[in-house]
């Protein structure tokens, strides 16, 4: 190894023999930094990263309920055919050049820095890449997907009525009985609401009304239904009032030092509990921290993942509603604290909450037609190749039917 290669440490050591040594030495340090026992600069000690909320799983590995953490995990797995599904959809003629699509990795939901063909070929019954007339690489949906998309619109038409309902009933919970039409189109796929929602609600000037204010297009509630304003939890109550008991605890503070025994401090919180405030009720007169407004915080959220397909929803839907529903910045704390009531998954920044009555053996108990739908949609997206008698002779060609 010629010396001006070596570090500067090992020119110095060099430096110090004399010259009848210095060939001798020479290789000695050679020998030393081949073997790593010479440190051209002292090594840093390295830093133990501390796990941060970004890693950090909200449950413990004993509190953990693997049929729920599964799900966001299946979230987490077909979100680029979710994403890119929506997205393709609303292309002119479903379609797209891949060197286009290759700079959308936020909008069709693939890693930033990969290669978008590596997950359209993870879905092979749902997308297909081609080469068209001008000799540039596309890809669009197989004529399976065309299929699926039909029977979708056919569902969305088909429960058009139930979801006014649950729009309506979104802004009946609202502080000001208004949405702003952004976020409904945010969270639409967490309440099966089509696509084309804003031309929708035309259809019902009895129920909406939309505004325009400061840029943006508001959507307004016409006129309160005494009928709607009744909870999930309300109706609960009604059919079964000690699980609705037992279901949420707002423990009184300093009740140990009454000293009044385990089913004495049970009763002094169930009786805290008790009555639950209704979301559909005034808030405008609750002070912000007091027990009235924290228990109708809770029922709002309830309501609110009653109201989803899956009866679950993240944390970015529920940021989305934070100033609509009066909701504060101690949202996850709060939901910790009613462990019997939700579940929340994932991790520290970016959980999930569930509302585990709904689920029974890991399953909903009931199912919306929109989530029968996504489960068939995701068992097609889990193919490794597609059936030989759903592909069609465009599919099979690799022709784009617009050529």
């Amino acid at each position: 190894m010629p010396p001006w290669q070596l570090g500067p440490l090992a020119r110095k050591v060099l430096s110090s023999v004399g010259s009848s040594c210095r060939e001798y030495s020479l290789q000695r340090v050679c020998k030393a930094l081949a073997s790593g026992s010479f440190s051209q600069r002292r090594r840093k000690k390295r830093k133990v990263r501390k796990e941060s909320a970004r890693t950090k799983l909200v449950q413990p590995d004993s509190r953990r309920i693997q049929s729920f953490e599964s799900i966001v995990e299946r979230d987490a797995f077909f979100r680029f055919l979710t994403k890119t599904k929506e997205f393709l959809a609303k292309q002119p003629e479903q379609i797209l050049q891949l060197d286009d699509a290759g700079k959308l990795h936020r909008e069709l939901g693939f890693p930033r820095g990969r290669k978008v063909t590596r997950s359209i070929e993870r879905h092979p019954a749902i997308f297909r890449l081609y080469r068209h007339t001008d000799g540039k690489m596309w890809f669009g949906f197989t004529a399976l997907m065309d299929d699926l998309l039909r029977e979708e619109r056919e569902i969305m038409d088909s429960m058009e009525k139930a979801r006014v309902d649950t729009v309506r009933k979104l802004l009946m919970m609202s502080a000001k009985k208004r949405i702003p039409m952004s976020k409904i189109n945010h969270c639409r796929l967490l309440f099966g609401i089509p696509d084309d929602f804003r031309d929708r609600v035309l259809k019902y000037p009895e129920h909406f009304r939309v505004v325009h204010e400061d840029g943006k297009r508001i959507l307004e509630l016409v006129r309160w239904d005494p009928a709607l304003a009744v909870s999930a939890l309300e109706a609960d109550f009604v059919l079964d009032e000690e699980r609705v008991r037992r279901a949420f605890a707002f423990p009184v503070a300093h009740a140990t030092s009454l000293n009044l025994g385990k089913e004495g401090t049970r009763k002094l919180n169930m009786l805290n509990t008790l009555p639950l405030v209704s979301p559909y009720s005034d808030a405008s007169d609750l002070k912000l921290w007091s027990p009235e407004a924290e228990k109708r915080r809770v029922s709002v959220l309830h309501e609110l993942l009653s109201l989803t397909l899956e009866k679950r929803a993240s944390i970015h839907h529920i940021v989305e509603f934070k100033e609509e529903f009066a909701l504060t910045k101690h949202t996850y704390q709060m939901l910790l604290k009613q462990p019997r009531a939700f579940y929340l998954a994932g991790t520290e920044m970016n959980w999930t909450v569930f509302l585990k009555e709904a689920y029974k053996d890991g399953e909903l108990s009931e199912k919306d037609p929109q989530v029968l739908f996504n489960e068939k949609l995701y068992r097609y997206g889990s193919m490794r190749q597609c059936p030989p008698e759903l592909i069609s002779t465009d599919d099979e060609d690799g022709v784009s039917a617009y050529d």
